[in-house]
């Protein structure tokens, strides 16, 4: 059954308004529970990208239709921050040191770059041999690592994109890869693969190369979607189907798992005052669904140094 159309200042919650724009739950909100933030449907199914600015503010790819990014208000309203052109639709979202939002757009195989300011929107870098991309991971120096799942085939890839826009293969032949991340520190780097329900872990160099690949953990059931860490290095893991965000530690022990209201989240990110307010994305719910956790997470503390 669709739930009404809520608001998060209806909610049995406590809330507040960050000094830096985005609403969050109060330090005093139980932690790892979640509640709905935007409203039911108020985002198409394929809602996704979760990310935080520097100054606070939430957003995510496809808020009303297909092809747009969307501004979450203070009070949980999203709204249009910009529409994507010549057929482009957004999937994974990030940040870089100079506030620009980098997007994985799938349809055409690029990484766009918005430049926050005046909105304008150009091709960061593309390569027509990837399948999307999908999901996107940042590191300190910039570099992106992006995920490249062929859901046909079951097969997927891992790329890194460069400061300057290079785009660099690292590994081919796996399965499908979804939710990408990168460790504290820039040590290493997390991959899952959605079908296969295996969580991958390699080292990362200072350079940008992989090494050393590890199974970190595998699900038995339900599927795997975008994923982000906090600054120990557990992972937060978007399980698809099964209603629940995972968190793993660094040595592949599963700590908990947080109930959402919807069944098929598709990614996290972490922000608020503190960097302890997650912010998860529901494609059955259409919405965004937010908790607070114990640890703030890696890259909101990257951009908040």
């Amino acid at each position: 059954m669709k739930q009404p159309f809520l608001m998060l200042a209806v909610l049995n919650v406590m809330v507040s308004v960050s000094c830096k724009g985005t609403r969050h739950l109060s330090d005093s909100a139980e932690l790892f529970k979640s509640s709905i933030l935007t409203p039911v449907k108020s985002f198409t199914s394929g809602v996704e990208g979760p990310a935080v600015d520097k100054d606070g503010t939430l957003y995510a790819v496809n808020y009303a239709r297909q092809g747009t990014i969307g501004m979450i208000t203070p009070a949980g309203q999203p709204t249009i921050f910009i529409e994507l052109s010549n057929g482009s639709i957004g999937n994974g979202i990030r940040f870089n040191s100079k506030g620009e939002m980098l997007i994985a757009d799938y349809t055409n195989h690029n990484i766009l770059k918005v430049n926050m300011a005046t909105k304008q929107l150009t091709i960061f870098a593309h390569d027509s041999s990837m399948s999307q991309p999908n999901d996107i991971a940042i590191d300190s120096k910039d570099r992106l690592y992006a995920s490249d799942p062929n859901w046909k085939a079951g097969t997927g890839a891992i790329w890194r994109i460069d400061a300057d826009g290079k785009v660099t293969l690292l590994e081919g032949n796996m399965g499908t890869t979804n939710g990408i991340e990168v460790g504290p520190g820039d040590t290493r780097l997390y991959v899952n693969e959605s079908v296969q329900r295996k969580v991958w872990m390699y080292d990362l160099s200072p350079e940008g190369e992989i090494s050393n690949k590890r199974l970190l953990i595998e699900f038995p059931d339900f599927g795997m979607d975008g994923m982000r860490c906090d600054t120990k290095g557990n992972l937060y893991i978007a399980r698809h189907g099964k209603g629940t965000i995972a968190k793993v530690s660094p040595e592949g022990k599963l700590l908990r798992e947080i109930t959402l209201t919807g069944k098929k989240p598709s990614n996290i990110a972490f922000g608020g005052k503190d960097g302890r307010t997650a912010y998860t994305t529901l494609q059955d719910e259409g919405n965004i669904e937010t908790f607070r956790v114990d640890i703030p997470g890696r890259e909101w503390k990257m951009t908040n140094k």
